[in-house]
């Protein structure tokens, strides 16, 4: 591993300053993807920060029924509180569904969000990937790539994000608080990640220097229903082939509200706008779920080996949103 400098702030604002005061620097937070990638030479760091100690990881109901979540937060916990569980299903969800217990005691919400994508390719120094060195060639494409993209991706990359946690918050329509040299700002956790395009290098919408400081559950998707599914390999620590979150509000016999979203089938939680669409103001029944599930996978474009992606996401998507209606409306 590489020799780096080793920073401890502390407050946020020391934190984005020594930032800024140390090209090449990296915020530590649990440490359980970036040190990974620092072992691998993925990562390489002039400096760490690291923010365990600072004030992020309370959670913390506010006066309108939101809820922040501390960008330090342990997933374990997070995943436990009775607030969570209780009005956010999905979310504990999700997070009991990622990883393994121990990494879970270590993760952290901030740090879940910027984890980096588990392809082979990306991890290893010795093949091809845009993301790792733009102009290389992405050698998944015509590689290895069952576990890859099939909605999103662009010629420079097929990588999935590998998050369960972001699924549900992008579903349950969330937000992602930052802090950096220009003070504070929000975005919703649906867009804080990118799809490829051109610059794959780029995961997140995240400016140079910011430190994601926490998560606010909106109280409008607070006490609906909501659920999470994940398909795998293997019962427990496997990452997604693919996954499904969603929330919905059923009013007067219609859906008067939708959040749904896919993991592990593009390169950032895939939020079905158009699947929600179809949905709202019509009754909650199997043929109107099949109708918007297979309105938002008609664009998927699956690779030589991840067709099964398709049908395996929309199966997962229907009993997900069955799931969250009465028996007797179906």
């Amino acid at each position: 591993m590489k020799t780096f400098a080793y920073v401890r702030p502390g407050s946020v604002e020391e934190a984005a300053a020594a930032f800024a005061d140390h090209p090449g620097a990296r915020y530590l937070g649990g440490g359980t993807n970036l040190v990974d990638l620092m072992k691998l030479g993925v990562e390489r760091p002039e400096t760490l920060i690291d923010v365990t100690r600072l004030p992020l990881d309370t959670v913390e109901e506010l006066p309108d029924g939101a809820l922040r979540v501390g960008a330090m937060v342990r997933n374990s916990d997070l995943a436990a509180h009775p607030v969570v569980r209780d009005r956010w299903p999905a979310l504990s969800q999700a997070l009991l569904a990622g990883a393994s217990g121990q990494l879970r005691n270590a993760a952290t919400t901030g740090g879940n969000l910027l984890q980096r994508t588990r392809c082979p390719y990306f991890q290893d120094l010795g093949k091809p990937c845009n993301k790792r060195q733009m102009g290389s060639g992405c050698g998944a494409r015509e590689g290895v790539h069952r576990d890859h993209a099939v909605l999103g991706h662009s010629p420079h990359c097929i990588a999935t994000h590998p998050s369960d946690m972001a699924v549900a918050l992008s579903a349950l329509d969330a937000r992602v608080e930052l802090h950096g040299a220009d003070g504070p700002r929000s975005v919703p956790a649906a867009d804080f990640h990118r799809l490829p395009g051109d610059h794959p290098e780029r995961d997140t919408e995240i400016r140079p220097g910011e430190l994601i400081t926490g998560v606010v559950l909106p109280a409008a998707t607070g006490g609906l229903p909501s659920r999470y599914r994940k398909a795998r390999d293997r019962a427990s620590y496997a990452f997604a082939l693919a996954s499904v979150a969603a929330v919905l509000r059923v009013s007067d016999g219609v859906v008067a509200q939708a959040g749904i979203a896919f993991g592990a089938l593009a390169h950032r939680p895939w939020r079905a706008r158009r699947a929600e669409a179809a949905l709202l103001g019509a009754a909650p029944t199997a043929a109107a779920f099949e109708h918007a599930v297979d309105l938002e996978l008609a664009d998927a474009q699956p690779l030589r080996d991840n067709a099964y992606k398709v049908p395996l996401a929309r199966r997962l998507a229907l009993d997900v949103l069955a799931g969250l209606v009465p028996s007797a409306t179906l």
